[in-house]
């Protein structure tokens, strides 16, 4: 029964995303979803914009073994980015009237830019889009009995997700998003009732936990402890922010007051819901000690699936796997076709004799369907944890991306000089300390870059030029 209602379900998510293909004329389209979309569906869509793998099993495993400050990244720095970028980058975007962030980076600075800053974009999904496939093979083997091996599983629902996307793009993403936020949300709670009373009710839950120490989240008063857990927060809320799935989530809105909303209001209820899967994840360890104790020690992704089929009917089992897939894919579709649009806009699109519209919708479409099997054959290769995929995602953005993007819209002085030298040191000094620092240093090489990324836009652009460059700065015209 479960097997057929999962088979069902990911026939019904295809249907929709097909139907939604339907409204995809052009470029803006398939890229923003015609910049026409209520306040309740961006809602839906930034919360969904990492309300995945991570954060049903990945940060739900890392919370049982590390505690609160061992997940400091996310959901605490991812949710915290989304606000963030509500506040203080949507509005400015959304005027600009732009088709990805990468145009930014060109019509501030210059191509050069636009092309490195894109490029370290679009290397930030491959992590991150190969744990939401190894998520999805997950699930199809446990609810399968292993009936599906992991690696089939995967290559399944990556060709599930790149069906719909390929055809729907955005419009395809936010319906969807629309309709799985509500399985996300009805079935965590619905699990989380059914669960708290296998372990004694929520009280107890929390109780020992907090007696264990997992809610302790601030560190102990050392540098030691405090450089290392504010590189790991700032790498997610800052190094997402240049994201193009954020960007494209946030300017697909109707208007500048829906993308500021619809932030601010996905972002709260992200953090909100990332803590139900950690609960559920501490109370499995309460129901049965012996048994999850000792998975968390071989595979602890398994713990939550594991607790639904092992301890929860039938019916709870639907729910659990039905939220479970509808966060993945809501997640893994809007994280395939935001490397794909900015590749095709930002990088492809100047390198070929002028194309119509037509044509870089059938690049666009192409560049997705590439990038999805580079993306699956590192999920069939990679053993990294899903959460250590995730999180380390975001430091190339971070050193490369995040300063040239805040300083060219909140310092005017900001000059193409300045990035470029931003973006060298940046990369290189963080590239420095991976391969050179140890592993009990206590600056986060990422961190570092960041440091020396800021410096070298402010000491590039207030130097005398003396790079080669052209500075493009333009109004955005409309698409």
């Amino acid at each position: 029964m479960l097997v057929g209602f999962v088979a069902l379900y990911l026939l019904c998510s295809v249907g929709i995303g097909l139907y939604a293909a339907t409204r995809v004329q052009n470029t803006k389209d398939f890229a923003v979803a015609g910049r026409s979309l209520p306040l309740p569906v961006v809602t839906a869509t930034v919360f969904a914009t990492w309300f995945g793998a991570e954060a049903v099993l990945g940060i739900s495993a890392t919370f049982v073994k590390e505690g609160l400050r061992g997940v400091v990244a996310d959901p605490f720095g991812s949710s915290l980015c989304l606000i963030l970028a509500g506040l203080f980058f949507a509005p400015r975007f959304y005027r600009m009237n732009l088709l990805t962030v990468g145009d930014f980076y060109r019509l501030r600075y210059n191509r050069m830019v636009e092309v490195l800053c894109t490029l370290a974009v679009v290397a930030s999904y491959l992590g991150w889009v190969a744990a939401q496939f190894k998520v999805l093979g997950l699930v199809l083997n446990v609810v399968t009995a292993g009936g599906i091996s992991q690696s089939l599983g995967m290559i399944a629902g990556a060709l599930i997700v790149l069906t719909y996307t390929t055809f729907g793009g955005m419009f395809s993403v936010a319906i969807l998003d629309f309709v799985q936020i509500t399985v996300i949300m009805g079935g965590l709670l619905y699990i989380g009732s059914i669960v708290s009373g296998l372990a004694g009710g929520v009280e107890t839950v929390i109780a020992h936990a907090a007696g264990a120490g997992k809610l302790d989240f601030f560190p102990p008063a050392s540098l030691n402890a405090w450089i290392p857990f504010l590189g790991a927060w700032i790498t997610m809320m800052f190094g997402s922010i240049p994201q193009q799935d954020v960007f494209q989530r946030i300017t697909s809105a109707k208007d500048e007051a829906t993308a500021v909303r619809g932030s601010l209001l996905g972002g709260t209820l992200y953090f909100a819901f990332c803590f139900i899967p950690m609960f559920l994840a501490y109370a499995a360890t309460l129901v049965d000690p012996v048994r999850f104790l000792a998975l968390l020690e071989t595979d602890s992704q398994l713990v939550l699936p594991m607790l639904i089929l092992e301890h929860t009917p039938i019916g709870a089992q639907i729910v659990f796997f039905g939220a479970v897939l509808s966060a993945v894919m809501s997640c893994s579709s809007a994280t395939l076709l935001a490397p794909s649009v900015a590749l095709s806009e930002n990088v492809f699109k100047p390198m070929v004799a002028r194309l119509n519209d037509a044509e870089l919708l059938r690049m666009m479409r192409a560049v997705l369907v590439i990038f999805a099997a580079v993306v699956l054959a590192i999920a069939l290769w990679s053993d990294a944890s899903i959460y250590k995929l995730v999180v380390s995602t975001y430091k190339v953005t971070l050193v490369v991306a995040f300063i040239p993007l805040l300083a060219g819209l909140y310092w005017s002085k900001a000059t193409t000089q300045g990035a470029i030298v931003a973006i060298a040191g940046g990369l290189v000094s963080w590239l420095g300390f991976e391969v050179f620092s140890s592993a009990d240093a206590v600056w986060p090489p990422q961190l570092v870059g960041l440091l020396v990324a800021a410096s070298g836009m402010v000491v590039g652009s207030l130097a005398p030029q003396v790079l080669s460059v052209t500075t493009e700065k333009q109004a955005a015209e409309p698409l």
